[in-house]
């Protein structure tokens, strides 16, 4: 079974981070959200606190096959400036292990050199901050083990697309019908 962590900064943007979280764990992947802040409780940029499942410092990121960045501020310049948080997605890049952003946080991605030469989406007006990519508008961008995503109404697209990127587009589809996203569509 595939282990995904998803990071959680002060002022992150709880939709982003908790829609990824519920549809994984709904398709059956394990999922660990990690607090970056030293606390376990993390507050959202909406003011929604939530109960991370680990401290960063406690995670065996070696254990994990993916990491995940909600975005939201100033949860992204939170993660942007954490020298853990980049090492770790530095680490995976260079592994070729799954590393997602969403919204601003793409931008931590572009600071971090993964995104050269490659397809990205994010917010509109971060743009220029991912250094080196084609910039993309799609909801989602997959360029090989990197998936992008522009914002928290791309956060339902984000999440059954990491579950396409683990188990398979089929399974991925199935989640959509049984949560009734967009389903004339499906």
């Amino acid at each position: 079974m595939s282990k995904i962590g998803v990071f959680l900064a002060q002022g992150l943007e709880e939709i982003e981070g908790l829609t990824v979280v519920d549809l994984l764990r709904r398709a059956g992947v394990e999922v660990v959200t990690v607090s970056i802040s030293g606390e376990k409780e993390v507050t959202g940029s909406h003011n929604i606190t939530v109960l991370a499942d680990a401290l960063f410092e406690d995670v065996d990121f070696a254990g994990l096959d993916g990491v995940v960045l909600p975005g939201g501020m100033p949860g992204t310049t939170n993660l942007m400036e954490h020298g853990g948080v980049n090492e770790v997605i530095r680490d995976f890049g260079g592994k070729q292990k799954l590393v997602a952003a969403i919204c601003a946080a793409p931008s931590v991605l572009g600071q971090a050199g993964l995104l050269k030469g490659r397809r990205a989406a994010c917010y509109p007006g971060f743009e220029e901050k991912l250094t080196g990519a084609d910039v993309s508008t799609d909801e989602v961008v997959r360029d090989g083990h990197i998936v992008t995503s522009r914002g928290m109404g791309t956060a339902i697209p984000f999440g059954l697309a990491l579950t396409a990127y683990f188990l398979g587009q089929e399974k991925a589809d199935a989640l959509g019908r049984s949560i009734i996203y967009r389903c004339g569509e499906l």
